[in-house]
């Protein structure tokens, strides 16, 4: 059976992962405006995230403005799939969290099925593995996107954006959620064979003498 430590420390890593995902989905800094090159102007800055862009003022004024439509969002449409995972990411991460607290060693649910909640556990890990994967493959297809019309000759300099810090953090809470989803799925590498040692009988009082030839 697997070792109840790894599995808490497997399910904290991956929560806290969870907390990540929620914030880099929450955050407007996708991407934030580049300030490299010649002729600059730097008295705003203007972020974009998944649900609205804002633009900041030198007076340290910020006005928001929430996308209207999904299927709005700025640049090409298929950004709007990285909505969709990052949603689907979300939603399987709470998901993930309850599956694997009725599947840890350190709760009472299923205590009496050793076996089951093995298997519960398993699922658990598997399903933080596929919401980590999600939201991996959404912030490294933004901050790609990002990347090349950084350095497409045809952008214009004061036009061209870099990682914002929710990519960072993104992309932080990915690698959590993966490390702690297989920790969890460490459980089933080590199953109980259900079967006890035997052991050789026992001589009873009256035969532990000698034998004699």
């Amino acid at each position: 059976m697997a070792n109840a430590g790894i599995q808490l420390l497997g399910f904290a890593l991956a929560f806290i992962g969870f907390m990540g995902l929620i914030a880099a989905t929450i955050m407007a800094e996708w991407k934030a405006s580049s300030y490299a090159g010649d002729n600059i102007i730097t008295a705003q800055a203007m972020y974009e995230g998944l649900w609205k862009s804002c633009v900041s003022q030198s007076t340290g004024q910020i006005q928001c403005k929430v996308y209207d439509s999904l299927l709005q969002l700025p640049g090409n449409i298929l950004l709007s799939l990285c909505v969709c995972l990052m949603v689907a990411s979300l939603l399987l991460c709470f998901i993930s969290v309850m599956v694997a607290t009725v599947g840890m060693k350190c709760t009472t649910c299923l205590a009496e099925e050793p076996e089951q909640k093995d298997k519960v556990a398993l699922a658990g890990g598997i399903l933080f593995l596929i919401s980590g994967l999600c939201a991996l493959v959404a912030t490294c297809w933004y901050g790609n996107r990002i990347a090349q019309e950084f350095y497409d000759p045809f952008t214009p300099t004061n036009a061209r954006y870099e990682f914002g810090k929710a990519l960072f953090v993104g992309w932080g809470s990915s690698c959590l959620t993966l490390i702690g989803g297989a920790f969890l799925c460490c459980n089933c590498g080590s199953k109980p064979s259900g079967k006890h040692p035997r052991y050789p009988p026992s001589r009873s009082a009256g035969q532990s003498g000698k034998d004699y030839v």
